[in-house]
């Protein structure tokens, strides 16, 4: 797979394109995520030429539609801003991205956090920035996040997890599409969705099974809507428990009395919060070269994303 592309707000890429003149450089996705993808880097007010420095801006009025104004000079910039946004969307179209991190609490770029004022400056309520509410709107299942969630271990795993489940999705879409192929989809991301959803996962196969009454282009829609919508639940240390246990049982005729007790001991560790999930997880993909399990090979929870994001190594 080539490299992923994604698209990030450039201050997070050490860009000097904040209303300060500064930047907000990430060394996580610059330098550890960076190896792995390729980044597009967007500044909203930059780009639809407000300068830098600039006066700094701050969204106002109705929390469904909030304008987007200079804090001192009262300065309505929501017009230029739109018509950028509507270019820069049909760019990201173009572009065929699989995520977006966003800059936290900006006013363009705040996905969930960014605060909505009224005309005397008091805040009414917290919501989306208005390139971030344009870019999820847009693109409504696309993995999205915010800088300040990425410091959480689990958070991030969790986007990073769902931007190579989207980017396999769209792969899938643009070389196969056939139903045989969301078949294999299907199945090699089953343990992955158990993992956050058995909900999900049951209602994704019912889908697969009953796919010859819906239209292609339907069924694709539903599909990638109701997975993406099952990954954003967190897994947890119960579910992979459970997912855990169910890949072991694949070995139950043939590892010996010490392997079994062994492997247990490792689940059972990693339950009760004493060992990362790598470590399961290391000791089945050597359970499933040496046996050569073939079913469990294909599943992306024993990898799905690369090792070296070290994002399975959290307790």
């Amino acid at each position: 797979m080539n490299k992923i592309t994604l698209g990030i707000s450039s201050c997070l890429l050490g860009n000097k394109v904040r209303y300060d003149g500064g930047h907000k450089l990430d060394p996580f996705l610059t330098e550890t995520l960076g190896q792995h993808v390729e980044w597009i880097p967007v500044c909203p007010e930059a780009a639809c030429g407000l300068g830098i420095p600039r006066e700094i801006m701050a969204l106002e009025g109705d929390p469904a539609s909030p304008r987007i104004r200079t804090v001192w000079t009262g300065i309505d910039h929501t017009s230029r801003l739109q018509r950028w946004i509507k270019g820069e969307l049909k760019v990201l179209a173009d572009i065929d991205i699989s995520g977006f991190v966003f800059k936290a609490r900006s006013p363009s770029c705040g996905v969930r956090d960014a605060k909505v004022f009224d005309a005397k400056c008091r805040m009414k309520s917290i919501g989306s920035g208005l390139f971030a509410k344009a870019v999820m709107e847009a693109f409504p299942q696309l993995p999205v996040e915010d800088e300040g969630r990425m410091h959480d271990p689990v958070l991030r795993e969790n986007f990073v997890e769902r931007v190579f489940v989207y980017r396999r999705w769209q792969a899938y879409i643009k070389e196969d599409g056939s139903l045989g192929g969301l078949v294999a989809f299907h199945t090699d991301h089953k343990y992955l969705v158990m993992a956050h959803s058995r909900k999900h996962y049951s209602a994704l196969g019912k889908m697969v099974a009953d796919s010859k009454k819906m239209r292609k282009n339907e069924l694709h829609a539903n599909y990638i809507g109701l997975l993406m919508e099952g990954l954003q639940i967190l897994a947890t240390p119960k579910k992979n428990t459970n997912v855990l246990q169910h890949m072991a049982g694949y070995f139950k005729d043939k590892l010996s009395a010490d392997e079994k007790t062994e492997l247990l001991e490792v689940i059972t560790n990693y339950h009760d919060g004493l060992v990362p999930l790598i470590v399961p997880i290391t000791l089945l993909r050597h359970y499933v070269r040496k046996y050569k399990e073939d079913y469990l090979a294909r599943q992306f929870y024993l990898n799905p994303h690369p090792l070296e994001l070290l994002l399975r190594n959290h307790a």
